[in-house]
């Protein structure tokens, strides 16, 4: 064709020229941003924190790709008698090295509460463990 017919065309809009890459993103790029964004706002926004008392009654690092640290704290009036049982999550080794430290000794936890986690790669319970402390019995 000569030049002139060539410019005489309309130009494909872009979705057209790249209808492959553009399908591509809509199906895997949507989602995924989706849930990046989600599991970022559900990890920061804590729902609820506070302490419990008690004590560690295990300790386990847990976990296909993102290893965590799962426990255990039972919130009993002595150290024989269980009544009530608190389950958590440590993502930092630092804090869980402290709790292991402490074999036997009543402990206070100050923790988080995360409600939403997309998956449980992140920890297998709502309540996340920030700072531990011996208490003096």
């Amino acid at each position: 064709m000569p030049a002139t017919v060539m410019s005489a065309l309309p130009k494909k809009s872009f979705a057209r020229r790249h209808w492959g890459k553009v399908t591509l993103f809509i199906v895997v790029g949507l989602p995924a941003i989706g849930f990046a964004v989600w599991t970022a706002i559900a990890l920061n926004w804590s729902y609820s924190d506070g302490k419990r008392d008690g004590y560690v009654q295990k300790m386990s690092r847990k976990g296909w790709l993102c290893k965590t640290w799962e426990g255990t704290l039972y919130t009993g009036i002595a150290k024989s008698f269980q009544s009530d049982s608190f389950q958590f999550t440590v993502r930092s080794d630092s804090i869980a090295n402290v709790i292991q430290s402490m074999p036997g000794k009543k402990v206070a936890v100050d923790y988080q509460q995360h409600v939403g986690i997309p998956s449980s790669c992140f920890g297998d319970t709502q309540y996340f463990v920030t700072g531990v402390r011996a208490i003096p019995e």
